[in-house]
């Protein structure tokens, strides 16, 4: 009978998940931030190299990164960057067009006093990312803005939709927020909307939370198509 093999000490097996973690969250911001984007491909060996480690930790990066969809992991190419096709945008926003605004229009008559000052909160702290350019914040401010709108809908697998959409749409909008004039609209709008819900012209607020999602989404699709054309 041959020996055991023994067991790698809990410490290793801590700090190995730590070092994952952390290649996991560097690749991730670069990813996030466009220093990496969508079709490149992330050779193991190459970012090993670069953080100093073996390749296990960086193979559990990867793995969890495409838990995250930032990351395909694809037979004879490896990992690769993942993003979204022309068709899949469009999806996203007319499935964001047809659910939020309903969302908003069951949401806005509960929001209390203390939710509107939490919104407006979080509204002007978007505002100061987007004027200090602090592009990794950009995605999780608006998605938290978008989600705290819609929280008394009543509808939870609907908002777990919304909530994968937005997140699918991240990056995407990083790249449409990217002149003064969408900066602008996109504050201007968040206000508009939340002062809709405070003086309850529930009807009015929806209507503006579709225009809103909708000039995002032909944006964006102005963009691609721009960029498909060049390729």
């Amino acid at each position: 009978m041959s020996p055991a093999v023994p067991a790698r000490p809990a410490s290793d097996r801590l700090r190995h998940k730590t070092v994952s973690a952390a290649v996991a969250d560097s690749i991730r911001q670069r990813i996030l931030n466009g220093e990496l984007p969508p079709g490149v491909q992330l050779r193991q060996d190459a970012l090993a190299e670069e953080f100093g480690i073996s390749r296990i930790p960086v193979r559990e990066a990867l793995l969890q990164l495409e838990a995250s969809n930032l990351v395909k992991i694809m037979p004879h190419r490896g990992a690769v960057v993942s993003g979204l096709s022309l068709e899949e945008l469009e999806d996203i926003f007319q499935l964001r067009c047809q659910l939020e605004p309903q969302l908003l229009a069951l949401s806005a008559p509960h929001l209390t006093k203390a939710d509107l000052q939490d919104l407006h909160a979080l509204s002007r702290e978007y505002s100061r990312a987007l004027e200090a350019g602090e592009v990794q914040r950009w995605g999780e401010l608006n998605s938290r803005f978008h989600l705290d709108l819609l929280r008394h809908a009543g509808r939870p697998r609907a908002l777990t939709i919304v909530s994968g959409l937005l997140q699918d749409c991240d990056r995407p909008t990083r790249i449409q927020l990217s002149t003064p004039s969408d900066i602008a609209r996109a504050e201007l709008e968040h206000t508009q909307i939340l002062d809709l819900c405070e003086a309850r012209k529930v009807d009015a607020a929806a209507e503006l939370l579709r225009v809103h999602i909708e000039h995002v989404g032909g944006s964006l699709i102005a963009i691609y198509r721009g960029a498909l054309a060049v390729a």
